[in-house]
């Protein structure tokens, strides 16, 4: 009889493994959703600096009563520049919006809204990241539903699109203010 060798067996096995995984990923609420382990906890510390010009925020406004959006963002970020037409909707809506700024130049943060208009009411600069890592920033952007308790509700990695503004950004605002 023949001998079956490991090296022939391991290939199928692997490819196997392959599409076990993929059919996991499959079957998952959203594909695309990045799992948070801040969902339901309260915001980490506030520690930014502030931009020339800007009014910063801290601790004491995540926890003011007030539902909010907190949004990482920098000026060499591409997706960020498509997002921001919505942030600028949500916030002429009377919506709190934080800026943090990621990771960047403040003189090119500066030019960026200088450029696009600036939805923030509260903005300052991460430029080591820590805080960014506090906050389990996988990249920019990133936005963050933040209740009147400092509590995070939701936490959407990604372009806010018009899309994602009407499905998941308004509704976990609806459902943050009604409680």
């Amino acid at each position: 009889m023949a001998r079956v060798s490991p090296l022939m067996v391991a290939p199928p096995l692997v490819f196997l493994g392959f599409v076990a995984l993929a059919g996991i990923g499959m079957f998952r609420d959203d594909p695309d959703a990045l799992p948070s382990t801040r969902a339901g906890q309260p915001a980490p510390p506030v520690a930014i600096t502030p931009l020339p010009g800007k009014t910063p925020f801290d601790d004491a406004t995540l926890r003011d009563g007030e539902v909010k959006l907190v949004n990482y963002w920098a000026s060499w970020c591409a997706p960020c520049r498509v997002e921001h037409p919505n942030l600028d909707v949500l916030a002429a809506e009377g919506i709190p919006v934080y800026g943090v700024n990621y990771k960047d130049k403040p003189v090119d943060a500066l030019a960026f809204l200088d450029e696009l208009g600036d939805p923030y009411v509260g903005l300052g600069a991460d430029a080591s990241g820590r805080m960014a890592l506090d906050w389990g920033v996988y990249g920019v952007p990133e936005t963050y539903v933040v209740d009147g308790t400092g509590t995070i509700l939701l936490r959407f990695a990604g372009p806010i699109t018009g899309r994602v503004m009407e499905e998941t950004i308004r509704p976990a605002l609806a459902a943050a203010q009604s409680d």
